[in-house]
Protein backbone atom coordinates (compact mmCIF):
# COMPACT_ATOMS: atom_id res chain seq x y z
CA UNK A 1 0.00 0.00 0.00
CA UNK A 2 0.69 3.44 -0.97
CA UNK A 3 0.10 6.38 1.31
CA UNK A 4 1.23 9.99 -0.32
CA UNK A 5 0.72 13.28 1.99
CA UNK A 6 1.89 16.29 3.00
CA UNK A 7 3.57 16.95 6.54
CA UNK A 8 6.91 18.63 8.74
CA UNK A 9 10.52 16.99 8.54
CA UNK A 10 12.15 17.63 12.45
CA UNK A 11 15.38 17.32 12.06
CA UNK A 12 17.93 18.06 15.15
CA UNK A 13 21.22 18.66 15.20
CA UNK A 14 22.96 17.31 18.31
CA UNK A 15 26.73 15.81 19.81
CA UNK A 16 27.37 12.05 20.64
CA UNK A 17 27.97 13.00 24.19
CA UNK A 18 24.94 14.97 24.76
CA UNK A 19 22.83 13.28 27.76
CA UNK A 20 19.74 13.15 28.99
CA UNK A 21 19.17 11.90 32.85
CA UNK A 22 22.25 9.64 32.52
CA UNK A 23 21.25 8.40 28.97
CA UNK A 24 22.49 9.43 25.87
CA UNK A 25 20.39 12.18 24.60
CA UNK A 26 19.44 10.85 21.12
CA UNK A 27 18.06 7.22 22.50
CA UNK A 28 15.56 9.61 24.84
CA UNK A 29 15.02 11.80 22.27
CA UNK A 30 13.89 8.64 19.92
CA UNK A 31 11.93 6.95 22.92
CA UNK A 32 10.20 10.01 24.06
CA UNK A 33 9.08 10.40 19.87
CA UNK A 34 8.09 6.99 20.56
CA UNK A 35 5.61 7.40 23.07
CA UNK A 36 4.20 10.36 21.24
CA UNK A 37 3.21 7.81 18.30
CA UNK A 38 5.43 9.62 15.84
CA UNK A 39 5.22 8.22 12.64
CA UNK A 40 9.09 7.11 13.48
CA UNK A 41 12.61 8.20 13.95
CA UNK A 42 16.09 7.81 12.83
CA UNK A 43 19.40 8.47 13.98
CA UNK A 44 22.49 9.42 11.33
CA UNK A 45 26.09 9.85 12.93
CA UNK A 46 28.18 12.19 11.20
CA UNK A 47 32.13 11.83 11.00
CA UNK A 48 32.69 15.57 11.14
CA UNK A 49 31.37 18.92 11.69
CA UNK A 50 31.48 21.84 14.07
CA UNK A 51 28.46 23.70 15.91
CA UNK A 52 28.16 27.08 17.47
CA UNK A 53 31.58 27.32 19.57
CA UNK A 54 33.37 26.48 15.82
CA UNK A 55 35.14 23.20 17.51
CA UNK A 56 35.62 20.80 14.70
CA UNK A 57 34.33 16.92 15.93
CA UNK A 58 35.98 14.26 14.06
CA UNK A 59 36.35 10.96 13.94
CA UNK A 60 40.08 11.41 12.43
CA UNK A 61 41.81 8.95 14.48
CA UNK A 62 44.76 11.97 15.18
CA UNK A 63 41.93 14.06 16.94
CA UNK A 64 40.20 10.96 18.70
CA UNK A 65 36.66 12.99 19.50
CA UNK A 66 34.49 11.42 21.41
CA UNK A 67 31.58 13.89 20.58
CA UNK A 68 30.47 13.62 17.41
CA UNK A 69 27.44 15.30 15.39
CA UNK A 70 24.28 13.33 15.27
CA UNK A 71 21.60 14.39 13.43
CA UNK A 72 17.72 12.65 14.50
CA UNK A 73 14.95 12.95 11.74
CA UNK A 74 11.68 12.53 12.57
CA UNK A 75 9.07 12.98 9.49
CA UNK A 76 5.13 13.30 10.83
CA UNK A 77 2.11 14.99 10.28
CA UNK A 78 2.51 19.28 11.05
CA UNK A 79 0.50 18.97 14.21
CA UNK A 80 2.13 16.00 15.73
CA UNK A 81 5.22 17.64 15.20
CA UNK A 82 4.75 20.65 16.51
CA UNK A 83 2.34 18.90 19.73
CA UNK A 84 6.55 17.58 20.40
CA UNK A 85 8.50 20.39 20.20
CA UNK A 86 8.00 21.03 23.85
CA UNK A 87 9.34 18.22 24.74
CA UNK A 88 12.61 18.88 23.15
CA UNK A 89 12.73 22.32 24.43
CA UNK A 90 13.00 20.63 27.94
CA UNK A 91 15.71 17.99 26.61
CA UNK A 92 17.71 19.82 23.91
CA UNK A 93 20.15 22.33 26.05
CA UNK A 94 22.68 22.77 23.35
CA UNK A 95 21.85 22.12 19.61
CA UNK A 96 19.87 22.86 16.56
CA UNK A 97 16.23 21.69 15.93
CA UNK A 98 15.47 23.05 12.08
CA UNK A 99 11.53 21.89 10.54
CA UNK A 100 11.00 21.68 6.87
CA UNK A 101 7.95 21.26 4.88
CA UNK A 102 7.50 17.99 2.98
CA UNK A 103 5.79 15.92 0.87
CA UNK A 104 5.97 12.05 1.24
CA UNK A 105 5.34 8.74 0.17
CA UNK A 106 5.28 5.77 3.34
CA UNK A 107 4.89 2.12 1.69
CA UNK A 108 3.03 -0.52 3.99
CA UNK A 109 2.49 -4.27 3.61
CA UNK A 110 -0.59 -4.82 2.57
CA UNK A 111 -3.35 -6.30 5.63
CA UNK A 112 -4.58 -9.77 4.29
Amino acid sequence: MKLEGEGTLLRIHIGESDRWHHQPLYEAIVLEARKHALAGATVFRGPMGFGASSRIHSSNILRLSQDLPLVIEIVDREDAINAFLPVLDEMVTEGLVTLEKVSFVRYRKRER
